[in-house]
């Protein structure tokens, strides 16, 4: 049998973790997912948890969990925050073209760092 790399053990462990929490904290029933988990990143970006959004503000959530995560890895910078508080980002360096596989384990990556910088994984 071969073994997997550490980083990528290392990667699956701090994953585990993070959906485990975050879907006993935010979910009722299935795991959250690399979707529910960047919807969640961009709750708490926009920092308004109270209301009803609509269908537009769902999608325009994910995008700033998206941006949000990827900025440190230099591909978005934050802009500004808009009339309504919502951030803003532009793009400064193109994602790679990526496999479906190596698009979900890059998303997993950052949403990881995002968390270990947050200090998520301390507690």
């Amino acid at each position: 049998m071969i073994e997997k790399p550490s980083k990528d053990l290392e990667l699956k462990e701090y994953w585990d973790v993070l959906v485990s929490r975050l879907t006993e904290k935010f979910s009722d029933a299935d795991a959250l997912n690399v979707e529910g988990i960047l919807y969640l990143v961009g709750l708490q970006e926009l920092g308004k948890f109270e209301g009803k959004f609509k269908k537009d503000d769902n999608v325009n959530l994910m995008h700033v969990g998206i941006c949000t995560v990827l900025e440190p890895y230099g591909h978005y910078r934050f802009t500004h925050h808009d009339e309504e508080g919502w951030p803003h980002f532009e793009l400064i360096k193109p994602l790679p073209n990526l496999k479906p596989g190596e698009q979900a384990i890059l998303m997993k990556q950052a949403l990881v760092d995002y968390f270990k910088a947050r200090g998520f994984y301390d507690a």
